[in-house]
């Protein structure tokens, strides 16, 4: 690695204005190498694979293939209830699959791309995500995260996450995502490189934190939806290091949308996003929302021996424990559907469809000691 000096002595001359010309410009270069050479050294990118990482509290599991860090729910990571947001988990998740690839030693100067995914200017996007979160962590607990990836088709990569508590062991959240890769410049999708593949696939494992046999298909909104945020406009804040709109900041725009009163009363349970294109600072977004009125009736009830099932709750136990109909429509999840797209001159472009499940609010705190 290539190292700066910060001072270095010049002897005075007398020289024309062509010799004060290129003195400056051979001040200007050693300046240009000196800034890169500094930030190589500030960030300090691993260029072999490592087992352990102090700094962040990681270390490789599965084999040498896997990866692990602990961390701490801070303050600015949860919400009123003393509990970690959606969006400061999907933060964690983005944050240990790339301290992965740190650890691994491929990592190029991309947002997560490897040496030679560099080399063909190529860049990870994610086409698909989802999310079950069965408790959400508290404030200052110690949580330890594991991901790693697998193959997913001949072009794309699966990556997945186990999100547990350090303290009992229980299993707080799991995802699964689906990545491919894009060109930097024409902003298209690409095949994979067989020289990227032979990067990357020592790396792969058979292991699944959310096993879809058959994905849910996510249905197309149209303006006929229930709620709708309109004239939404990406901030800088809001882009990531491969210049499109974050993530994080989709889930924002989705949840904006659901009312008040089933956030107070419920917590969200799962979230499957599809993306269908990126997200720039120059779109105007819009969000629609629409809740499954008529899912009850049309997917979860049943009979079976004279027994009305209702998403799984067996409405006979209820009643016969005091607690009536009502008793049991409380506890089924409530479910939405979601769209974002485009407003302005590229009206109707779908931006990422979704579909979120909600939970009734838990009264006491699980896994007391």
């Amino acid at each position: 690695m290539a190292t700066f000096s910060c001072t270095a002595p010049y002897p005075i001359r007398c020289s024309s204005n062509r010799d004060n010309h290129d003195h400056k410009q051979k001040l200007n270069n050693i300046r240009i190498i000196g800034a890169s050479s500094r930030e190589d050294l500030r960030q300090n990118i691993p260029t072999k694979k490592q087992s352990v990482d102090p700094h962040r509290q990681g270390l490789v599991i599965e084999g040498g293939v896997g990866y692990r860090q602990t961390v701490v729910i801070r303050s600015y990571e949860v919400g009123p209830d003393k509990t970690a947001t959606l969006e400061s988990i999907l933060n964690l998740l983005q944050e240990t699959a790339l301290n992965h690839v740190w650890m691994s030693g491929l990592l190029g100067d991309g947002f997560g791309a490897t040496h030679e995914m560099v080399q063909n200017n190529l860049i990870w996007v994610v086409s698909r995500m989802q999310v079950q979160v069965d408790h959400y962590p508290i404030w200052g607990e110690i949580v330890e995260i594991d991901t790693w990836v697998g193959a997913s088709g001949k072009n794309g990569m699966r990556r997945d996450w186990l999100v547990r508590s350090q303290a009992t062991g229980h299993v707080f959240a799991r995802a699964t995502s689906t990545w491919v890769m894009m060109n930097q410049q024409t902003r298209r999708l690409s095949k994979m490189p067989e020289e990227v593949r032979a990067e990357i696939s020592p790396w792969f494992i058979e292991k699944q934190a959310i096993k879809e046999e058959c994905p849910e298909k996510i249905i197309k909104l149209d303006s006929k939806a229930r709620y709708m945020n309109s004239n939404l406009k990406p901030k800088r804040s809001d882009l990531d290091m491969n210049h499109h709109v974050n993530n994080v900041k989709y889930l924002r725009w989705m949840l904006e949308t659901i009312p008040d009163e089933i956030l107070e009363s419920h917590q969200l349970s799962s979230i499957i996003l599809e993306y269908r294109k990126e997200c720039g600072s120059s779109d105007i977004v819009q969000s629609l929302c629409q809740p499954d009125e008529d899912g009850i009736l049309k997917d979860g009830l049943r009979q079976n021996n004279d027994i009305s099932l209702l998403n799984g709750f067996s409405l006979a136990s209820e009643i016969l424990e005091g607690g009536g109909l009502l008793g049991s429509f409380e506890k089924v999840p409530l479910t939405y559907t979601h769209l974002l797209q485009t407003e302005g001159e590229r009206q109707n472009e779908e931006i990422v469809r979704g579909r979120t499940t909600w939970n009734r609010k838990m009264s006491i705190m699980p896994f007391s000691t």
